[in-house]
Parts: C-alpha cells; sequence; structure tokens
C-alpha cells in the first residue's frame, strides 16, 4: 500500500468514525466533562509535544525505546468491536518531575460493555483507573478516575470537583486511538507528577 493509499484509507476511517459519533447516544462527553478537562484535552497535541520533548532532553527511567515505539506512531480509528475484551497494559509517565518512566510490567485491563456504554477498566496493579469511552473525530475521548488497589472503584466526578479546585487528583480525561494491530496508546494529559500519562495496550 503506498502513502497516498495510505491517507485516503485514514481519512475514509476517520469519516466513517465522525459519522458514527453523530448517531451515538454516548457521544456528548464535553457536556459530563469540567471545563479545565476539555481545555487540557483540547491542548494534547501541545502537551504531547511539550511532554515528548521533556523526554527527549533529560535521562529518565525505564527502558526509553518504549517511548518511541508508542508516542512516534500515528494514532487511527479503531471500531468499537475491535477495542472489547482483555488486554494488556502498562504505563509511561512523560514531563514535569522527571524526563520520562516508562514502567516494564504489563498489568490486565479491559475494554466491554456495561450500562450501554464501553467500559476501559485496568483491574490489576497498585495504580488503577476506570471510565468510558466517547467516540470522537476518529478516536475515543476516555473519561474515568484513578483509585489504588483496596478501594472501592472510583467515578468521574466531572463539573463536581472537591474543594474549589477546577478539577479533582483522580479524575482523568484521556484519547484513545489505535497504534497498529492489536495495539492501542490512551494519552492521558496530567494534572500532578507528569506533564503526560501514557498507557500501551497490546493483545
Amino acid at each position: 500500500m503506498g502513502p497516498q493509499t495510505a491517507r485516503i484509507f485514514r481519512a475514509l476511517a476517520f469519516s466513517l468514525a465522525a459519522a458514527f459519533i453523530s448517531s451515538n447516544a454516548f457521544a456528548g462527553w464535553r457536556d459530563q466533562a469540567a471545563p479545565a478537562e476539555i481545555d487540557r484535552l483540547d491542548h494534547l497535541p501541545q502537551i504531547r509535544d511539550e511532554a515528548i520533548a521533556d523526554a527527549k532532553a533529560g535521562k529518565g527511567r525505564g527502558d526509553g525505546r518504549v517511548l518511541s515505539r508508542v508516542m512516534e506512531l500515528e494514532g487511527r480509528a479503531v471500531p468499537a468491536d475491535a477495542l472489547m475484551g482483555h488486554w494488556r497494559c502498562r504505563q509511561a509517565k512523560l514531563g514535569g518531575m522527571s524526563s520520562y518512566i516508562v514502567y516494564d510490567r504489563w498489568f490486565d485491563c479491559s475494554i466491554r460493555s456495561h450500562k450501554g456504554g464501553l467500559l476501559l477498566e485496568k483491574r490489576s496493579g497498585s495504580q488503577r483507573f476506570a471510565g468510558f469511552l466517547y467516540p470522537e473525530g476518529g478516536g475515543w475521548v476516555y473519561l474515568g478516575a484513578s483509585n489504588v488497589r483496596g478501594e472501592p472503584r472510583h467515578a468521574y466526578s466531572g463539573a463536581s470537583p472537591g474543594l474549589g479546585a477546577t478539577v479533582t487528583p483522580d479524575d482523568q480525561i484521556g484519547l484513545l486511538t489505535g497504534i497498529g494491530d492489536n495495539r492501542l496508546r490512551l494519552e492521558i494529559p496530567a494534572v500532578q507528577e507528569s506533564l503526560l500519562d501514557v498507557v500501551e495496550f497490546a493483545r
């Protein structure tokens, strides 16, 4: 497949995803997200560039080669049925307090139907998260919250942050896209420690 053909297929995939958005009842994520988090997601390209620049500028922890394999690939549309099921997942943090941290260990994640939508969940490890996926512009917006092992799963608080803060520390917003056959990338603009948290999915 040549570059021109590949571009045509990508454009078609994103157009089909956009058409799916207009007919999907679960597409109103902006009505549920806090304004500060909508702003973070709207600025994801700039946050990504700054985080990658930080990662390249300093010495981090873990296998830095993972970052190029995950971050340098163009995100692409993934249909809902291809998301469903069990996944292995591992995390990395870019920018902020450290240039980068890549965690080598893989954990158990899943994407399944739940309450009329798609629920993404990291189900093992000391740090966990869960939230719903919403189709948007060829990718999937993730609205969720983090929790630690032993706690009940946290719900996304949205426009009801605690103690007058613009966002709650547990709340998360991100973009999930495909980066290859049976590979996904979740980018979460962070509010603590790092600039960008990245979760790689594989199966």
